[in-house]
This record gives structure tokens, C-alpha cells and sequence, in this order.
């Protein structure tokens, strides 16, 4: 197999990938003449000013519920939804982040408040408390909230067991939330739920939740191995629970262009699921590992570089593609 099938910008008609390199080497908007530099630090300034990006995205007709699920640890699940939300809502659209992993990563990467006892997704789903009364607004993005997870969610798997409905609860919280089902210009665009590593009741809920499915698959051998287990989740929760449920976006992390695994493990990626699939990759990158350390996704931390402008490029691909559905 040729690796440089997937390199940068192919020519048209073939399913190569676009890399952090092109992303980095290529203006964002299609009349932009502006070198790669020079977008490089507009997207900095921008962000610093706190000012959104200049190319606002369309708004889809009513808020896309997806959740990001993989249950196969380390492949940028988390990392992926903090990123993508941030830069939806750098490009002018109006976002929900539901921390749903005991863990708390997202919030943490999000500069969200989450000690125990703070209200969370704990309160929502097993003592029923009102969403309103629990969302937190980002403090680094304008139009990014957030429904906090704490170490209490740790036990909700076991106290979820002997509850009514215990499947659904998630959703009935999602879709009591007035910005979920506004009419007006306060309506959220995005809901994504940030699920744990796991197929149990916390990822049941969210997949009965949602609506659509992003998927993030790092581009390694074994990252394949764990996405039928999944799948085959995901066909039993359509078949009992959630008919509307469907794969609409896999992003590939961890892209490493120079090797012919990586261009390999896209290959079959995308053989399977085809146009579910972003052509933008998203890299192997420090910045993006250093981000979280800081209270940050890597959209604020380091806005300009080229893990940031992956998400960006990956972000606007997927609400052009919701917006054309």
C-alpha cells in the first residue's frame, strides 16, 4: 500500500486524508490568500480577544445530540469532544459538553468547577435534578457549557440498577433542558456527551440519549479490534431503545502521516464506513497531550498550532456535512 495516497490535499476522487500538515499549510477559508502564517496567528489573536472566528458555521435546524463513544481507552475520546465543542464554539455556535466519565476529564479540560459536591450529571441522573441547575459556562469560550461529572458518578452505574427507566434517564434530563428544544437564537447547536471507556449503564444512557455518533478511532491496529464489540452495541440499542440512533461521524487521532500503519488503519477505516468518516485527521501532538494540564483545550491553550487547527478544519467539516444532511 502507498502512504502517499494519504498525504496532503489529494487529488480529487481519492479517500486520502487530510493531516495536521495540510491543515497548517493550507488556508481555512477557500477565498483566503493569506499564508499559513499569517492565518496561523489571526486564529491566535482571535482567540485571545476572545472574539469568535471571523466564518461563522451554518446552524443546524435543531441541536445535534452526539455522543462520543469508543470503549477502548486512550484513542482521544475526551480530548475529542473538549476540542470539537471548543471549536464549534469559536466559530460562532452555541454548545453543551455533558461530562459523563466518573473521571472528569472534560470538566477539568474545560476549566469547569468539579469537587465532590459540586451538582453534576450524578444529581441529574439519579436523583432527577434539573439540568438548568447544574450547567456551568466555560470560562475560556463564549457559548461552551458544560454539565460537570464528579468521582460521585462512580457509583451511579450501581445505584441506576434499581431505577425506573434507568436507560433513559439522560435523555429525559437532555430534553427537559429549554436550550435543547428552543425556537430562538438561545437554543444549544451541539450536545455532546463525553461517555467512559466502558459499555455500561453511564454509555447506555447516553447512547439512548443521543442522536448521532462521533466515534473517534486512533490510527493504530488495535484500535480496530475494539470497534465491533461496539457496533454491536450500538445495533442492539437501535434494535430495543433508541431507533434514531446512528454512526454519523468517525474522526481518526493519533495520525501519524509518515507511517504505513497509520495509512493502513485509515484505509480499512474508511472501506467500512465510507463518508462517516473526516477526511481531516487529527495528529500526534504534545500540544494537545500539554493542554489539559493547564485548565485548557488545546483551541484556547495554543490556538495556532497545528493539533488546534486539525480540530478547527475537523470541526467545521462536520458541521458543513450536518448542515447538508
Amino acid at each position: 500500500m502507498d502512504a502517499t495516497r494519504f498525504g496532503p490535499y489529494p487529488a480529487p476522487g481519492t479517500s486520502a486524508y487530510r493531516t495536521a500538515a495540510d491543515v497548517a499549510a493550507h488556508s481555512l477559508a477557500v477565498a483566503d490568500e493569506s499564508t499559513p502564517m499569517a492565518r496561523s496567528v489571526e486564529h491566535q489573536l482571535l482567540v485571545r480577544e476572545g472574539r469568535r472566528l471571523r466564518e461563522p458555521l451554518p446552524r443546524p435546524k435543531r441541536a445535534r445530540v452526539m455522543v462520543v463513544a469508543n470503549q477502548k481507552g486512550g484513542v482521544g475520546k475526551t480530548t475529542s469532544t473538549v476540542n470539537m465543542a471548543a471549536a464549534l464554539a469559536q466559530h460562532g455556535l452555541r454548545v453543551l459538553v455533558v461530562d459523563l466519565d466518573p473521571q472528569g476529564n472534560a470538566s477539568t479540560a474545560l476549566s469547569i468547577d468539579h469537587h465532590r459536591g459540586t451538582p453534576s450529571t450524578y444529581d441529574a441522573l439519579v436523583d432527577g435534578v434539573p439540568l438548568t441547575e447544574i450547567v456551568q459556562e466555560s470560562p475560556e469560550v463564549p457559548g461552551l457549557f458544560v454539565v460537570p461529572a464528579t468521582i460521585d458518578l462512580a457509583g451511579a452505574e450501581i445505584e441506576l440498577v434499581s431505577l425506573v427507566a434507568r436507560e433513559s434517564r439522560l435523555r429525559k434530563a437532555i430534553m427537559a433542558y429549554p436550550p435543547v428544544t428552543a425556537e430562538d437564537e438561545d437554543r444549544l447547536d451541539y450536545v455532546l456527551i463525553d461517555c467512559p471507556p466502558s459499555l455500561g449503564l453511564l454509555t447506555l444512557n447516553a447512547l439512548v440519549a443521543g442522536e448521532e455518533m462521533l466515534i473517534p478511532i486512533q490510527a493504530e491496529y488495535y484500535a480496530l479490534e475494539g470497534l465491533g464489540q461496539l457496533l454491536e452495541t450500538v445495533e442492539m440499542v437501535r434494535a430495543h431503545l433508541n431507533p434514531e440512533l446512528a454512526i454519523s461521524t468517525i474522526l481518526l487521532t493519533m495520525y501519524d502521516a509518515r507511517t504505513r500503519l497509520a495509512a493502513g488503519v485509515a484505509e480499512e477505516v474508511r472501506s467500512h464506513f465510507g463518508d462517516q468518516v473526516l477526511r481531516t485527521a487529527i495528529p500526534r501532538s504534545v500540544r494537545i497531550s500539554e493542554a489539559p494540564s493547564y485548565g485548557q483545550s488545546v483551541m484556547t491553550y495554543d490556538p495556532g498550532s497545528p493539533g488546534a487547527l486539525s480540530y478547527l478544519e475537523a470541526a467545521r467539516e462536520m458541521a458543513l456535512k450536518g448542515a447538508n444532511a
